[in-house]
């Protein structure tokens, strides 16, 4: 059955300009468009009264709008927080198998958010959190060209001519992955440090591109996400990127409406509930995150 509302109407008869609902529920960081039209088609959604039966639907910002019977405000300035994510913790909302997400152990004071790109279950480091859908899908699209840059410690021995023929990409188990610069860092003992560089983000991208050169992946670390770094943050602890810098460096991804302001400061680095892995964080200069060492390999996003 058709959605009966499927266009706001004037008075006059006349359509409303407006945006489709699951795109704008999705910039007030409700959650992903996907997940907005699995809402609307169980029947969570409901605008002035009527509940919706198809995405198709818009709005303009002006109606009474319900998820889950709970209003929902319009969507605010853009922001964005780094956050150091341990190792041990599943990036979604709700994990069937009941293990800790990332949204059990964010510090309370945040408002909802949504993250940019995952990370999965064992691997640490720098995830992007915002409360603006669109900047979410922008930075997360293979076509923006985004570098993330990752750390990984593997067991076995590698050379880096090895390591340059990912520079070609690689097809591991049917699935093709785009071209990964890759840099031996050093030996230690049976495991060897790697830096990696990658632009698609495919899920285990890392572990399966080095397990196809003989390596065993037994520790991975996402030191950059393009110009955002994980730099000094400690784990289980968020930082807001200032206005400024998110404006400065990813500017042209923001609505006009939701752009913020310059001058607004931003609140001290909070810390979460996260777990410690025991005995991390590691003292020696290999065990420890950090940014990539060579800044120059990485352009700045307002360059692009």
């Amino acid at each position: 059955m058709p959605d009966r509302r499927e266009t706001p109407v004037k008075s006059s008869g006349a359509p409303v300009e407006g945006e489709r609902i699951a795109k704008y529920l999705a910039s007030a960081g409700l959650a992903s468009r996907r997940e907005i039209e699995r809402f609307i088609l169980d029947g969570r959604v409901v605008v002035d009264g009527v509940k919706l039966e198809s995405p198709a639907f818009k709005v303009t910002g002006q109606e009474r709008i319900l998820v889950d019977g709970k209003p929902v405000a319009r969507p605010s300035v853009s922001r964005l927080w780094r956050y150091h994510k341990p190792a041990g913790l599943v990036t979604t909302n709700q994990d069937p198998d009941g293990r800790p997400t990332i949204f059990d152990m964010l510090p309370g004071e945040l408002p909802r958010v949504l993250t940019i790109g995952r990370l999965d279950l064992n691997t640490e480091g720098l995830l992007l959190l915002t409360n603006d859908g669109g900047l979410a899908r922008a930075l997360e699209l293979p076509s923006t060209g985004l570098e993330r840059t990752y750390r990984a410690r593997a067991y076995g021995r590698i050379t880096q001519p090895d390591l340059d023929r990912l520079r070609d990409g690689v097809v591991v188990d049917g699935v093709e992955y785009r071209s990964i610069r890759a840099r031996l860092e050093r030996s230690v003992g049976a495991n060897c440090w790697i830096e990696l560089v990658l632009t698609e983000g495919k899920n285990r991208e890392v572990r399966r591109a080095l397990e196809s050169l003989g390596l065993k992946v037994n520790r991975l670390i996402r030191v950059s996400y393009g110009p955002f770094e994980l730099a000094d943050l400690a784990p289980g602890v968020v930082a807001e990127v200032s206005p400024a810098d998110l404006l400065a460096e990813v500017g042209e991804m923001i609505a006009p409406e939701r752009r913020p302001d310059p001058s607004r400061p931003v609140r001290a680095r909070a810390s979460s509930n996260a777990p410690k892995k025991s005995g991390e964080p590691r003292g020696s200069r290999d065990e420890r995150p950090r940014g990539p060492p060579e800044r120059s390999a990485r352009r700045p996003r307002r360059d692009r």
